[in-house]
């Protein structure tokens, strides 16, 4: 089933075409776009049930979907609002400053910078792969160590800390941590044991993730008003990784993909302005932020299982930016 509820004029049919040989060949039973342009929302487009099969709710907007990594965006923002609050005193300060951890020699000389940017060099959080600064993995080490962290500093879990900091303010009924299955969440068919913050069990609608990207491109401004500082957002949305970090290796922000040139490691499509920033999950899900364009985009999807033969990740992420780019411009052209 295919709802297109904005725009009937075909300027984003390549988009729609997109996603849906995507969602062909990822097997996905659900799928979803949501594109903003100056605050507004231009597109959407959804598809799909809920589960494999033709099974269970029909997906539509009120359909939440798991975030997986994207949930790292969320925790970029609590680690940056703690540096604006004094709760952290620099992002180069070492991590060992701010939690007693059995093994203080591993991490030695790794810093907060080097968690967010996946440069720590961590894996499982027991052995070192290279010098903390000199390289670049992607792994929940660095993740982990700052969710507890952050709990640490605010003295409550990050599940907390955003439902009273943001979701509530900003009335972000469909977007939180769950542990219990129901007939909104597009279901990824696995078990968590809480909802704190400290798993990978986020979820969120179309829109309120695009309205979570909307928040970082207009830096806290929402409904008129400036919810939070700018310089939490500016700080989050910035190249952030250490100066002496290889030039062919991607830049981050706080977990964010930043666009700074095209890198052939970066998801962002190499089409895509300077300045850009995105954030991907396993399951397909991506948010995108245009700020040349004014523009933030979401794209949703419930990928189970392992990558079909020939299809290369990097290469679909980037096609999507690189689609939407296209699409917003050409609705700019179409509409001046």
């Amino acid at each position: 089933m295919r709802r297109n509820l904005v725009k009937s004029d075909g300027t984003y049919k390549l988009i729609n075409d997109y996603m849906r040989l995507t969602q062909q060949q990822l097997a996905c039973s659900a799928a979803a776009i949501c594109i903003l342009q100056h605050g507004q929302i231009v597109h959407e487009w959804y598809a799909g049930t809920h589960e494999a099969g033709g099974g269970g709710r029909t997906v539509g907007p009120e359909s939440q979907f798991h975030l997986a990594s994207i949930r790292k965006t969320y925790l970029g923002f609590a680690v940056s609002l703690a540096l604006e609050e004094g709760k952290i005193g620099s992002v180069d300060d070492e991590v060992t400053s701010y939690l007693e951890l059995p093994d203080t020699e591993l991490l030695r000389h790794t810093t907060i910078r080097h968690l967010l940017t996946h440069t720590h060099g961590l894996k499982g959080g027991h052995t070192r792969m290279f010098p903390p600064g000199t390289d670049w993995s992607y792994n929940n080490s660095g993740v982990n160590l700052l969710i507890r962290l952050i709990e640490n500093v605010y003295g409550c879990p990050l599940a907390e800390l955003l439902q009273e900091r943001v979701f509530e303010p900003l009335g972000f009924s469909a977007t939180g941590w769950r542990k219990e299955r129901s007939e909104q969440l597009v279901w990824m068919n696995e078990t968590y044991a809480g909802e704190r913050g400290d798993e990978a069990n986020l979820f969120a609608n179309a829109r309120e993730l695009a309205y979570w990207g909307q928040l970082h491109l207009t830096k806290g401004e929402a409904g008129g008003r400036q919810m939070f500082p700018r310089s939490v957002f500016e700080r989050a949305t910035t190249a952030a990784s250490p100066a002496s970090l290889p030039e062919s290796l991607p830049r981050n922000g706080f977990f964010w993909w930043v666009q700074d040139l095209p890198r052939a490691m970066s998801e962002l499509g190499d089409r895509l302005p300077a300045g850009s920033y995105q954030s991907l999950g396993i399951y397909g899900n991506a948010v995108l932020v245009i700020p040349q364009g004014n523009i933030v985009a979401v794209r949703m999807l419930n990928q189970s299982g392992e990558n079909p033969p020939g299809y290369d990740y990097l290469a679909d992420i980037k096609n999507f930016g690189n689609i939407v780019w296209d699409c917003a411009r050409k609705s700019a052209w179409r509409h001046s």
